[in-house]
């Protein structure tokens, strides 16, 4: 894993779901020592678990030849992480809220929806196999006036 810049990284991983374990380590601890609260150290690690697993069930479904790019930059106040599979993709507008009654039983669309309640930003790129998430330190910076 080399920086493209001294806060920013890219790693490729295998389409195994150990293999999120040691990126995911090293995000939280960079968000650790930039202090940045338990709760929202949970929240990314909650979001980037749940884009994790949807890049290799959904998009590459389970096949081990078919890695995903992780981008993520760390500041101070902000994290960013973009998730890549090599997917078809999907349209993230028509999974189902599984909150509305005839979803209740249905297991469908929860990491999704964890991923936008713990995620101040959450945006898919038009093919659908992209993720970018972005979490404020403290919550998202009030608009401007």
């Amino acid at each position: 894993m080399l920086p493209e810049t001294p806060n920013s990284y890219s790693v490729v991983v295998q389409s195994s779901p150990s293999a999120i374990d040691e990126t995911c380590g090293w995000i939280l601890s960079k968000l650790e020592a930039n202090n940045f609260s338990a709760e929202d150290i949970f929240s990314v690690h909650l979001a980037l678990q749940e884009a994790f697993f949807n890049a290799i069930i959904h998009g590459n479904e389970m096949d081990l030849e078919k890695p995903v790019k992780i981008d993520y930059s760390i500041g101070p106040d902000v994290v960013t992480i973009s998730m890549t599979d090599e997917g078809k993709g999907f349209d993230p507008d028509a999974v189902p809220d599984p909150r509305r009654p005839e979803n209740l039983y249905k297991t469908d669309g929860r990491g999704l929806l964890l991923i936008r309640s713990y995620m101040d930003v959450v945006e898919f790129n038009q093919r659908g196999n992209r993720v970018s998430m972005i979490k404020y330190k403290g919550g998202p910076p009030a608009a401007p006036n």
